[in-house]
C-alpha cells in the first residue's frame, strides 16, 4: 500500500507540474464585452523615434501618439509595431475605451489610459497566451484571429500609421473638440532603461569628447597602412574613439555607423550591432557592410 501511495503521490505531482506549464487562456481578467462593441486595431513597423531604449532588443524605441473619437460607443482596442514602442493614448469625451492589447515584435509599454481600463501585452519578445501582431502590411492578418480570441468577433476597422506615430482612431475631429487622457500613466518605460540609442547616444558621445567626427585624414591612413586592396573608407557617419566607450543600442539599418580605433587608442566594449569598426592595432575591417 505504501508503494502505491507514492506512486499516486508522484503522478499528483506530475500533473501539478503539467497543469503550471499550461498556458494561460488568452482573455482579459473579469471582462465582459459590452453588445455595442467596437474593435480598432492601429498601429504600424514603427513610429516616431524617441532616442532611447525601453528593452534590450538593441533597437531604439519609437512613440505612437492614439487618438479615439468615437462617440457614444465601447471601444476596445488592439495596438501593435514591430519596433519596441509606447502607446500614448487620448479620447474624445464620450469616447469609452473598455480595454486594450499592445502586441508587436519587441517590448511595448503603454501610458495615458485610465488606471481602470484592462491591459494586455504579448509580444513576440516578451510572449503570452495571445500570440503577437503588428498593423503593418501582411502582419495585420494575424490581427483578426487574435480579436475574436479575446472579443468572439472580428476587427471593426484598422488604422495604419505612416512613421510619425499620429493615429486618428474613429471618426474624424471636428474643431475644438475636448480630448481626454488618464493622469497616472501605468508604467514609465524610460525609467527603466534611461539609456541613448542609436543616433542620439552617438551625437551624446561626440559631445562628450568620447568621439569625434572622422577626416579624410584618417580613410587615408587607412589605405597608407597596407588596406589598399580595400575599399577607401566613407565618412558618412564616421567617427573615430578618443576615450574608452560603449557600444550603444541602434546600431542597425541606417542608424549603423563607421569607427575608427585608432593604434594604441582604447577599444570599445560592446556590440557594434551593424556598424562598421575599423581596427588600427590589427588592421582589420570588421562588420556587415566591410569591403563595400
Amino acid at each position: 500500500m505504501k508503494q502505491w501511495a507514492a506512486v499516486l503521490c508522484l503522478l499528483s505531482s506530475v500533473a501539478l507540474a503539467e497543469d503550471l506549464k499550461a498556458p494561460a487562456e488568452c482573455a482579459f481578467t473579469n471582462f465582459t464585452a459590452p453588445t455595442d462593441l467596437r474593435i480598432y486595431a492601429a498601429g504600424g513597423y514603427s513610429g516616431r523615434r524617441l532616442g532611447y531604449a525601453i528593452d534590450e532588443s538593441g533597437h531604439e524605441a519609437t512613440s505612437f501618439d492614439i487618438t479615439v473619437h468615437s462617440p457614444s460607443q465601447h471601444v476596445a482596442l488592439l495596438l501593435g509595431a514591430y519596433e519596441p514602442s509606447v502607446w500614448n493614448i487620448r479620447w474624445s469625451k464620450g469616447t469609452q475605451i473598455v480595454a486594450v492589447m499592445i502586441s508587436g515584435y519587441h517590448h511595448q509599454a503603454i501610458a495615458g489610459l485610465e488606471e481602470s481600463v484592462p491591459v494586455l501585452k504579448s509580444s513576440y519578445d516578451d510572449p503570452g497566451p495571445c500570440g503577437y501582431f503588428y498593423v503593418s502590411g501582411t502582419q495585420s492578418a494575424s490581427v483578426n484571429p487574435i480579436a475574436r480570441k479575446l472579443f468572439q468577433q472580428p476587427v471593426d476597422q484598422m488604422f495604419p500609421g505612416y512613421g510619425d506615430g499620429e493615429i486618428l482612431v474613429g471618426d474624424s475631429l471636428s474643431a475644438g473638440l475636448e480630448l481626454l487622457t488618464g493622469t497616472s500613466p501605468p508604467e514609465s518605460p524610460r525609467d527603466r532603461y534611461a539609456v541613448l540609442s542609436g543616433q542620439a547616444a552617438i551625437d551624446s558621445a561626440v559631445a562628450k569628447g568620447l568621439l569625434r567626427p572622422a577626416t579624410p585624414a584618417d580613410a587615408d591612413a587607412w589605405v597608407v597602412l597596407g588596406r589598399a586592396n580595400t575599399p577607401k573608407p566613407a565618412l558618412y557617419k564616421a567617427y573615430v574613439v578618443l576615450a574608452p566607450f560603449s557600444y550603444p543600442s541602434g546600431l542597425v539599418g541606417e542608424d549603423s555607423v563607421s569607427f575608427f580605433v585608432l593604434r594604441g587608442g582604447p577599444r570599445p566594449s560592446g556590440n557594434p550591432g551593424q556598424s562598421i569598426v575599423y581596427d588600427f592595432n590589427s588592421m582589420t575591417c570588421s562588420g556587415p557592410r566591410c569591403g563595400r
